[in-house]
């Protein structure tokens, strides 16, 4: 009896883990995500050429772009391993410093390697806008799930990268700061942080400067990574951000559209 009881505690345990999956993911021997199908979750089928127009990176037709973003991914990766991190908070001191861009290219270059999957979170509130890369019409968003109470099933999409989730904004949220340190808030960050052993979750807040929101919501979150412009960025604008968080928390900063050989990327 002893060992039907135990044997049916594994399959109650099993069931439910599959139940709260929305996706099936198959290991290989050394732990790698060599395929994922997902069963909830919406696929996307966005032009290349959309994508490239937006400074999306595509494979490695984006040419040193997309090769400095691998040096980014590598200097990351890590920096998230040596501490056991999985989250990540991407701001900026200010607005129009490209933290966006560099938030979905990052997240498009981890998903790239093999031994985990990454969620992109669009957690910049008040203006929301990761979707405007992938999509122009109206589609839910995490203040849906946050206020009006949709599943999460409905709202995230995969954009056509394989191991990568987008979890959109839609809606402008007034009360920003306090929805995010709200208990359903601090619930989810869990959840989505916990679910996957092998996933990395980015999270594009808003800048840093302009609002609350970053300091009220990186206690949950373990990394921060500041994102500046060149010639625009001042150094007490640096010097303030770095003032507001803890410093153990970032793990660099990016100089986002600096000049190399007479050519300016972002």
């Amino acid at each position: 009896m002893e060992k039907i009881k135990k044997a049916l505690e594994r399959a109650k345990e099993t069931q439910g883990v599959t139940n709260k999956s929305n996706k099936l993911i198959q290991e290989n021997q050394i732990g790698q995500l060599s395929y994922i199908k997902y069963t909830k979750t919406r696929v996307l089928k966005v032009s290349k050429t959309i994508l490239e127009n937006k400074k999306v990176i595509v494979g490695d037709s984006n040419g040193v772009i997309s090769d400095q973003y691998k040096v980014l991914r590598t200097q990351v990766l890590h920096r998230l391993k040596s501490n056991q991190w999985n989250s990540l908070i991407i701001t900026s001191p200010t607005e129009g410093c490209g933290k966006t861009l560099t938030s979905i290219n990052l997240a498009i270059s981890l998903a790239r390697e093999v031994n985990h999957s990454v969620l992109l979170v669009d957690l910049d509130l008040r203006r929301p806008c990761i979707h405007k890369y992938f999509y122009e019409d109206k589609n839910l968003g995490i203040s849906d799930y946050l206020i009006k109470n949709y599943d999460l099933d409905e709202i995230l999409f995969n954009p056509g990268f394989e191991r990568l989730v987008v979890l959109p904004g839609n809606e402008s949220v007034s009360n920003s700061s306090e929805t995010l340190s709200s208990p359903k808030m601090v619930s989810l960050v869990n959840e989505l942080k916990s679910r996957y052993p092998n996933r990395i979750v980015i999270f594009d807040m808003p800048p840093l400067l302009s609002c609350d929101d970053v300091i009220a919501f990186k206690p949950y979150v373990d990394s921060i990574m500041l994102v500046i412009e060149e010639g625009r960025t001042t150094k007490e604008e640096l010097i303030r951000s770095h003032n507001l968080l803890e410093n153990e928390k970032i793990i660099g900063t990016v100089l986002n559209k600096a000049c190399i050989k007479e050519q300016a990327y972002s």
